[in-house]
């Protein structure tokens, strides 16, 4: 129970890689606060992380309005009383070619995954200030380091969350608040289920692994990153992609 009386907000909670990450914190015994848009799903999630013994929070959560996120924030605060870790892991796609991108895709994309992910940071911020410690992880994806044809604003986004974990790093050290991000490869969700059978497998093939990643695999990286066990790090993008990407 290496997260024993800890309090995590994880956004974009209610499925996918953020549910898998939920459920891995509160199986370490951290209570879970479930951030999403659909209310209803992450009220779901929430049920089965209390059947682990954790006390949890469902919020219905836009992060694009800092208004909002900051009351979600002050809703924890006032539940538990501190938040401990952060986990960005709201995130939208809205693909397509640079020549063919309009403004209203652009502009949802980097409000979602870069504007909401600072308006998370700052929100969390003052509370682990005044607690003189925190944990900050950023969701973001090997796409932010290596670009892709058709998704210019989900790269320039995620390339964006990386350049913002190293500024917040520095910014909060001295507060003892560790601010990282992970920037998973292939992982099998629900999304990349609906990619035709020749494109996975094309990527399969660049993967030295040979296998696609799943949510839990992610989910073990956030572990251990919103654990002690990494104190001395921050600034970092650790890659969960299977050797996809090398440096």
């Amino acid at each position: 129970m290496i997260l024993k009386d800890k309090v995590a907000l994880v956004t974009g909670g209610a499925r996918g890689i953020g549910r898998a990450i939920a459920l891995a914190l509160a199986r370490e015994g951290a209570d879970i606060v479930i951030g999403d848009v659909n209310k209803e799903e992450a009220a779901k999630s929430c049920l089965e992380i209390e059947s682990l013994g954790r006390k949890t929070l469902a919020l219905g959560m836009d992060v694009t309005d800092y208004a909002n996120v900051e009351d979600a924030v002050n809703k924890i605060l006032d539940k538990f009383g501190k938040v401990d870790i952060l986990v960005n892991n709201a995130g939208i796609t809205k693909d397509n070619l640079l020549l063919r991108m309009n403004q209203a895709d652009w502009d949802a994309v980097l409000n979602v995954n870069l504007k909401g992910t600072f308006n998370c940071i700052k929100a969390v911020s003052r509370p682990m200030i005044k607690q003189r410690t925190g944990r900050i992880i950023s969701i973001a994806s090997i796409i932010g380091i290596i670009g892709n044809p058709g998704q210019a604003n989900y790269a320039a986004s995620k390339a964006g969350i990386i350049a913002l974990t190293k500024t917040a790093a520095k910014e909060l050290a001295s507060r003892n608040i560790n601010v990282n991000a992970i920037a998973p490869g292939f992982i099998q969700t629900e999304m990349t289920a609906k990619l035709p059978e020749d494109l996975k497998n094309k990527m399969k093939e660049a993967i030295p692994l040979d296998r696609f990643g799943s949510p839990d695999d992610v989910a073990a990286a956030c572990l251990f990153l919103a654990s002690g066990d990494s104190s001395y790090i921050t600034g970092q993008t650790i890659v969960v992609d299977g050797g996809m990407v090398m440096a």
